[in-house]
């Protein structure tokens, strides 16, 4: 895949919602959901957008929230927005998505980037994904970008 195209695709998701991330239910692609929304003048519609990462052989999924806010949100609580709202801590059901802030973008090729390309012949790129909530890293060959319906399944083994 072309680092310029990819690029363009992963800065469109900057402050968008991201509903979903994990590896697909055949296990080789790693897939990431995003609720896009536009300003409502525009008059474009909000769509679901499924990112397949293709052929990821690595995927790294580290908090993005503070030591000192963990320590004050393990209440069981905080899992709901509702049980959680007025408590001290990170409400980590909330509305079930996270902000793209401060976004996606492709890194440097690494080593290990080089040493798949090389393996397996084929273009390998590492993207770091941050939320307020997690930050992603992934290694992978290709990138396909779909709609998809609202009540879409992640985990189907199609």
């Amino acid at each position: 895949m072309d680092a310029a195209v990819l690029g363009q695709l992963l800065d469109e998701t900057f402050d968008q919602a991201l509903v979903h991330h994990g590896y697909t239910g055949y296990m080789r692609d790693y897939e990431v959901l995003f609720h896009m929304a536009a300003d409502p003048g525009t008059g474009i519609p909000p769509a679901y957008l499924r990112y397949l990462f293709r052929y990821c052989v690595e995927a790294r999924c580290e908090t993005a929230v503070p030591a000192e806010i963990w320590r004050r949100s393990l209440d069981d609580r905080l899992i709901e927005h509702e049980s959680g709202a007025e408590l001290d801590g990170f409400v980590w059901g909330g509305v079930k998505w996270q902000p793209m802030y401060p976004g996606a973008e492709l890194l440097p090729r690494s080593d290990a980037a080089r040493r798949w390309s090389h393996t397996l012949g084929m273009d390998f790129h590492d993207v770091r994904i941050e939320t307020n909530a997690h930050r992603l890293t992934l290694l992978f060959s290709d990138l396909e970008v779909t709609e998809v319906p609202v009540g879409y399944a992640p985990f189907t083994t199609d």
